[in-house]
């Protein structure tokens, strides 16, 4: 127990994540820290040296692990070879745009111009349809490669065939016993593959593409292919890995924390015309550092998907034009404005009607009119909010819904959507662990939300029964500096999987206190040792933890835990706390 609390202002208890870091021991040494979080995150001891650096050498495993990634690479290989026209059809967010970017980037490389089809989420919706793959087909690519969609995608491929079309898919989503009938089907979620290949389910699209690339690569390598021309450095398409990776919410672990570490310094060097006009777009001044991927880029890529153009973000990271760049740059600048404003209202309308889901274990929303390109966003928001698996579900005019839902540690939502189209709720769906999507006709909504009430309370209340606060280190308010945090960094980078430490401090008195921005409360807070720092509380204006900030000025003193960050804004770098919970100590 941390500090002795079993019940903080959220109802937490707070506990260590593993062992007990007391950063106020005179004889606490930085390196001792490093070493601390990685066994924290379930790095074995005698690994520990590659954690601490990773590299795509010490973590990239043989492509050839994985079913049909052979056969796949010899197919591109011949189209390389033969000079065939290819066109990439990808998924409109992200992960999509990234794998499609990656592979029409490298085939670009090897002097094979690819063509791209990002299908309209409004319109034609998630995942390749057959009418667009055979419009593509007499267009004259009989080779299309789907990326970040497709796994699923059983009609579709099967009218491509049936027009004579080659199809590879290269997917990451679950994947049900029988495969669609493509070419080659390259995902490591595949049901029948192997325990060494399934062990990489956590990549995202980007990053089985970049395995796909690398195969490529080697196939023509052994054909002797670059006898008379050099081989092109795929390494220098990690700044895309790593943007896909973490926009998706990719768990952090083995490849994925290699792919970013290494990522974050290609696009440091903004060799990538697309990328270094998004970073400027996106208004950093400084080097991208991993939270910058999903908080900043990554949510402009997504906007030309949401509420513009769906293919912006592969013309982006694709072009070889500064000034293009620069336009496609500034247009999903502007269109993530108007995502932000949409999102406010559905976020606002789906708040509303929370009541009503209090008794259930995963919180389903539905409404007439929302804008199904930020019902994802959404859905994330109130899972926050509310702790439990979320899904928001538009609805046009015809009585469709199109759902987007995000879960809770510990509660597989992909398999439990996969279940209830299956058993007849739903027109399509799919997904993985923590995020899935469906359609669902209005009038089985109900249903569909009894039916995932009744599959996941059991996995809910467990999840929810198991949840404390975790933290990393103890610390004295002086001890809350730039030199610590950029210790605690070595460890990075951190997301999904690999959890940012979390500092407790204290105690403290809130000195000052106020809201900023949308519903962020901002406090200066003061310790006994006379150190004072800013800390903020996001999107907590109305919450208890928000409320006690806000009003507990004074006498009393608290602990705080939290992350700890650097705040760069001024002339000198100062460290803050960004507050998880808070608990009264006296």
């Amino acid at each position: 127990m941390v500090c002795g609390i079993e019940s903080s202002i959220t109802g937490q208890a707070w506990r260590w994540r593993s062992g007990n870091v007391d950063a106020r021991d005179p004889g606490f040494v930085p390196d001792d820290l490093v070493t601390q979080l990685l066994l924290a995150r379930g790095v074995p001891r005698d690994d520990l040296e590659r954690h601490k650096e990773p590299t795509i050498r010490a973590f990239m495993p043989d492509p050839s692990i994985f079913r049909d990634m052979d056969d796949a690479a010899r197919r591109l290989a011949d189209a390389v070879e033969r000079g065939e026209q290819i066109t990439v059809y990808g998924d409109y967010d992200v992960d999509g745009a990234t794998s499609a970017a990656l592979l029409i980037r490298l085939l670009a490389m090897l002097g094979l111009a690819a063509g791209y089809y990002i299908p309209d989420r409004l319109m034609e919706g998630y995942g390749p349809s057959g009418e667009a793959l055979v419009r593509i087909g007499e267009g004259g690519s009989r080779l299309i490669v789907t990326v970040d969609c497709g796994a699923m995608a059983y009609e579709a491929l099967s009218q491509a065939k049936d027009a004579g079309l080659e199809v590879i898919v290269v997917d990451h989503h679950k994947c049900a016993a029988i495969l669609p009938d493509a070419f080659a089907l390259v995902n490591p979620n595949r049901l029948d593959e192997a325990d060494e290949a399934a062990a990489h389910g956590h990549l995202a699209a980007v990053g089985v593409a970049f395995l796909l690339g690398a195969a490529i690569i080697r196939e023509l390598r052994h054909r002797g292919f670059f006898a008379s021309r050099s081989e092109p450095k795929i390494m220098e398409l990690l700044d895309l890995v790593a943007l896909g990776t973490v926009a998706d919410v990719a768990k952090l672990q083995g490849l994925n924390r290699a792919f970013v570490a290494q990522g974050l310094k290609i696009m440091a060097g903004r060799r990538n015309i697309g990328m270094a006009a998004l970073i400027e777009a996106s208004r950093l001044n400084r080097a991208p550092i991993c939270s910058d991927l999903g908080f900043a880029l990554g949510p402009r890529i997504n906007a030309g998907g949401r509420v513009g153009k769906s293919d912006l973000g592969v013309r982006l990271l694709t072009t070889q034009d500064p000034g293009e760049a620069r336009d496609i740059a500034a247009e999903l600048d502007r269109l993530n404005e108007e995502r932000r404003a949409i999102e406010a209202d559905v976020q606002e309308e789906a708040e509303a009607l929370l009541s009503s889901q209090h008794n259930r274990a995963v919180a389903l929303l539905s409404g007439k009119g929302w804008h199904p390109g930020v019902i994802g966003i959404v859905a994330g928001r109130l899972k926050e909010k509310t702790g439990k698996p979320s899904i928001v579900i538009a609805v046009d005019t015809d009585g469709i819904g199109k759902g987007s839902g995000r879960s809770i540690a510990g509660v597989d939502l992909g398999a439990a959507i996969i279940a209830a189209k299956d058993a007849g709720l739903l027109e399509a769906g799919g997904g993985h662990a923590m995020a899935a999507g469906l359609t669902v006709r209005a009038d089985k909504i109900e249903a569909l939300s009894e039916w995932l009430n009744e599959r996941l309370e059991g996995e809910v209340a467990r999840a929810s029964g198991e949840k404390s606060l975790l933290v990393d280190a103890l610390l004295s308010p002086a001890g809350l500096n730039p030199g610590f945090v950029e210790a605690m960094e070595a460890a990075g980078p951190y997301g999904m999987g690999w959890p940012g430490p979390r500092v407790v401090t204290g105690p403290l008195r809130v000195v000052k206190c106020d809201i900023v921005g949308k519903d962020h409360v901002r406090a200066i807070v003061a310790g006994d040792d006379g150190r004072s720092f800013k800390a903020m509380a996001f999107r907590q204006g109305e919450s208890e933890l928000g409320q006690m900030l806000l009003h507990g000025g004074g006498a009393r003193k608290y602990w705080l835990a939290g992350r700890a960050k650097i705040d760069d804004w001024g002339n000198i770098a100062k460290a803050e706390l960004h507050i998880d919970d808070a608990a009264f100590a006296d």
